[in-house]
């Protein structure tokens, strides 16, 4: 068995990994960069690909994918029918934003759903010579570590993997197995997560805070997965003023109330949902921050979406507040707002009179969890170290290597390994 890195080397990403067994190749996702300008994996002739298995819906796991499909549906698509739902959601609006940049349209989009075959959580599938099985990976809805067999080795594709529970998710799914190859995410290799408890506390005490005062917080927030989270939070700590939800994060709710299986606590998703105010429409809007509560909109870095609309409207009075929830990936406006305390306003570069705070729910391992998943899978396997900053992907090598003995690697675009 080879792998051919053909994305997320060194960098967050465009993920993309053809795993090939004899005659057979997959790909293990095929993402793109969401940049103004879009980012694009190592090309790969659609002929020579006998399926492609997607780990998660995030558009830098999924964003290429149609690609494969500009001839029709020859070819199919693998994923949890959780993953299937939502990363047709994102791409549809990926192609509304970016589509003079895209090498596809939504008619390629159509294809690919009609390819696609859904497959739960430890059912085992076939692909030619390579049997394909996914585990929950605790990072968004419908998530997936992949395993993949054939030709007597087993190579394990964390994808992105959260071992720690959420308010809307369990952790990651711990019992692997022998591996001969981990293929593993490394956006927090070398940082470690304050309690989530604590920092959920610390959400609840600043919406309690800003809402005494008089004020509207405003939580930008990534549709799929933080939006819901947020919300969950909020309710489970007993928060009783106004909760809103806007923007793509409402179809999200939708998808995930088909597949309440998928969730930690199915009973207090729902309860969520009847205490939350679901906002359509510019008139709801503006009639909701008119009095004290908390809206949370997409998108999660004010780069589009209803969260721009509210953070214009809001951001000038003392008494708001806007809690930053996401990374905040440089050069968005929500890393601006962060570091400078900035925003535009009727295009204007504007400093922000609300009280600006950041809250760390991320999706993704911190190290010390990261790295006891890693250590607990058996066997001897070699390491791959991939989708985080270069010295993250280098610095988590190193440490594997030191800790266990083993072959790793922090490889580069275009290199090719033996399982």
């Amino acid at each position: 068995m080879q792998v051919k890195v053909l994305g997320a080397a060194r960098q967050v990403g465009r993920s993309a990994f053809m795993v090939s067994q004899g005659s057979t190749n997959i790909l293990l996702d095929y993402g793109a960069m969401t940049s103004k300008e879009p980012g694009f994996p190592m090309h790969v002739q659609p002929k020579l690909v006998d399926g492609l298995v997607l780990s998660h819906a995030h558009l830098d796991h999924s964003g290429s994918t149609p690609v494969f499909f500009l001839g029709g549906d020859k070819v199919k698509l693998h994923a949890t029918p959780v993953t299937t739902e939502l990363s047709n959601l994102l791409i549809e609006d990926f192609i509304k934003i970016s589509g003079p940049y895209l090498p596809f349209e939504f008619i390629d989009l159509m294809a690919m759903n009609k390819a696609t075959v859904n497959h739960p959580y430890k059912e085992s599938f076939q692909i030619k010579d390579l049997t394909v099985t996914f585990y929950d990976a605790g990072h968004i809805p419908g998530s997936c570590i992949t395993v993949v067999e054939g030709g007597g080795k087993r190579l394990i594709y964390t994808g992105d993997i959260n071992g720690a529970e959420t308010e809307l998710l369990n952790g990651s799914y711990k019992d692997l197995g022998e591996a001969d190859m981990v293929i593993t995410e490394s956006t927090y290799a070398t940082a470690d997560h304050p309690a989530r408890q604590a920092v959920e506390e610390a959400f609840v005490n600043h919406a309690n805070e800003v809402v005494d005062r008089g004020g509207v917080l405003l939580a930008p927030a990534f549709s799929v997965g933080r939006a819901q989270e947020l919300a969950m939070t909020l309710v489970r700590h007993g928060f009783k003023h106004p909760i809103g939800m806007d923007g793509m994060a409402l179809k999200v709710n939708e998808v995930l109330m088909r597949y309440q299986e998928y969730l930690r606590d199915p009973a207090l998703f729902r309860r969520t949902l009847e205490n939350t105010e679901l906002i359509n429409g510019w008139s709801a809007r503006r009639k909701f921050i008119q009095k004290p509560g908390v809206i949370i909109a997409p998108a999660g870095m004010l780069v589009g979406g209803a969260s721009v609309f509210y953070n214009q409207q809001l951001s000038q009075r003392e008494k708001n507040g806007i809690a930053l929830v996401s990374f905040q990936v440089p050069g968005t406006a929500g890393r601006t707002l962060l570091d400078r305390g900035l925003t535009l306003i009727n295009g204007k570069p504007t400093k922000v009179k609300a009280e600006v705070k950041k809250f760390d729910f991320s999706s993704h391992s911190g190290k010390a969890v990261l790295s006891a998943d890693l250590k607990a899978i058996k066997g001897d396997p070699k390491f791959m170290t991939v989708h985080g900053e270069e010295e993250s992907c280098i610095q988590l090598a190193k440490d594997l290597h030191t800790d266990l003995g083993v072959e790793t690697y922090a490889p580069s675009v275009g290199e090719v390994y033996e399982v």
